[in-house]
């Protein structure tokens, strides 16, 4: 069969709050303290939790509505800034600024553009980058601000299912 045929699933953004972060794919989400960067399972950058997001090529999302602070020309890492000042890091993989933008193809968005939780950023080949990086994608609160946030337990996540106790 011809993969050129198959139809691909389009994704739609959620209608969530403005409040909410959601998971940005299906997956898993893991212990922070199993990634081997210090920098992530330390929570040196701030409230950090890790996906699993599998091995094949998978759309990252948004986790949240706000504004498109931060887009990483080489697609590993990009920042959203919800409308109640909440800042938030999506990093995929470890060390994954050396691919040099391999592996990854940034959506139809750019920095400063108004997004919607699980509207597509980037779309990461998994398989292509695992032979080289730790692929887990981490999910950072950069400021947390008054009122700290903690992300749930490890459990399967669906894009959309929160990811906030």
């Amino acid at each position: 069969m011809f993969k050129f045929f198959e139809k691909k699933e389009k994704l739609e953004s959620l209608n969530v709050d403005d409040i909410s972060v959601v998971a940005m794919a299906d997956g898993e989400l893991i212990d922070i303290c199993t990634v081997p960067d210090d920098i992530f399972s330390q929570k040196l950058m701030g409230e950090t939790t890790a996906f699993d997001f599998g091995n094949e090529k998978v759309t990252i999302c948004s986790p949240a509505n706000g504004i498109l602070s931060v887009l990483f020309p080489t697609g590993h890492a990009f920042g959203i800034q919800m409308k109640n000042g909440i800042e938030l890091l999506v990093h995929i993989g470890i060390n994954t600024v050396e691919a040099d933008g391999d592996g990854f193809k940034v959506m139809n968005v750019k920095q400063g553009d108004v997004v919607k939780a699980g509207q597509p950023i980037v779309e990461v080949d998994f398989k292509k980058l695992s032979k080289k990086y730790n692929i887990n994608t981490m999910l950072i609160i950069t400021n947390n601000l008054d009122t700290p946030a903690q992300f749930t337990e490890p459990k399967s996540v669906k894009r959309g299912d929160s990811v906030l106790k």
